[in-house]
């Protein structure tokens, strides 16, 4: 028998707003689409009848969503090459490479870091985090590259979720961005959530959003742009990125908060997390870890540095 959870919005004035956008706005964890999926398949209900995508919100309207549970998810491990910086029986250091996603979802259950270390680790990975997430303790994006700490056990785990809660481990990033800053260093103090128009960004969202704080420090100043070091005070959903576009400096390739300005193609956001250092779970052992920068970040940053104002057209895609 199918498991279902009901809600229900008593809609008490007008909204400008169609239907699905208007659900895919209150209902958590659901996109876009799957608001359409459940509407075609009559799971949405307005003054007790069916309705379609664009209907307007009305004062006086009741509608009802009937969400089924997810169907449970199997992850399988997948010979993947890992770039294993560290191991031990308790924490693998990994340095993650571009266009690798962490962790699978719907729509791709096979080619993730988790599948991945599945195959390498088999059953030695934490499970806190459940199926989808083993060992995952923390994240970064699909083209952000660099360094990941993996739990291998629940003991672990928990010791690496105290030290991102309480600060004591540092993720420190290096990145390239447009413009050039002219102060040394600075602190972006400003709270990131979701987007208000758009499901698929995050924002500065004050009074609203989870507090996020993000120290820089400029390593180069090149031709337009500008080489900073990045250090993680808090871990929002693509806090350098969000901070970094909100000073009006966003990250260099960045195709969802970057002004795609560049005379210079990049295959990706130019983000790298750069170092980490973390107390040893089971040792107490102060640890530190660093990954190389990556080829494509090195050579902008040679190309940065020798166009001179040139307006010619420069491709790094590989």
């Amino acid at each position: 028998m199918e498991n279902t959870k009901s809600y229900v919005f008593h809609i008490e004035e007008d909204e400008d707003k169609r239907l699905d956008v208007f659900l895919a706005e209150n209902l958590p964890e659901v996109s876009r689409s799957y608001v359409h999926k459940l509407i075609e398949e009559n799971r949405v209900l307005v003054n007790g009848g069916n309705a379609k995508s664009k209907l307007k919100i009305r004062s006086g309207m009741a509608v009802t969503v009937d969400l089924p549970d997810p169907e449970p998810l199997k992850v399988e491990p997948w010979n993947l090459p890992l770039d294993i910086v560290y191991e031990d029986g308790d924490i693998i250091i990994i340095n993650k490479p571009k266009n690798l996603v962490v962790h699978p979802a719907p729509g791709n259950m096979g080619d993730t870091l988790v599948n991945a270390l599945l195959y390498h680790c088999g059953d030695s990975l934490s499970d806190i985090n459940g199926v989808i997430r083993p060992g995952i303790v923390h994240r970064i994006d699909k083209d952000t590259t660099g360094l990941l700490a993996i739990a291998k056990n629940n003991i672990a785990h928990r010791s690496l979720s105290i030290q991102l809660k309480d600060h004591s481990m540092e993720r420190i990033y290096q990145a390239i961005v447009e413009g050039i800053i002219r102060e040394d260093r600075g602190v972006v103090d400003a709270p990131v959530g979701r987007h208000p128009s758009d499901r698929k960004k995050m924002a500065v969202t004050p009074g609203k959003g989870k507090a996020a704080i993000t120290h820089f420090e400029v390593l180069s100043r090149l031709n337009g742009a500008t080489h900073v070091k990045c250090r993680l005070e808090t871990g929002r959903t693509h806090q350098i990125r969000v901070h970094m576009a909100y000073i009006r400096h966003p990250v260099y390739g960045d195709p969802v908060y970057g002004n795609n300005s560049s005379n210079v193609v990049t295959n990706g956001q130019m983000l790298h997390a750069r170092h980490l250092i973390l107390k040893h779970p089971s040792t107490d052992e102060r640890m530190q870890f660093e990954a190389p920068l990556p080829e494509d970040f090195e050579n902008l940053l040679k190309v940065l540095g020798k166009q001179g104002g040139s307006e010619r057209t420069v491709s790094l895609l590989s």
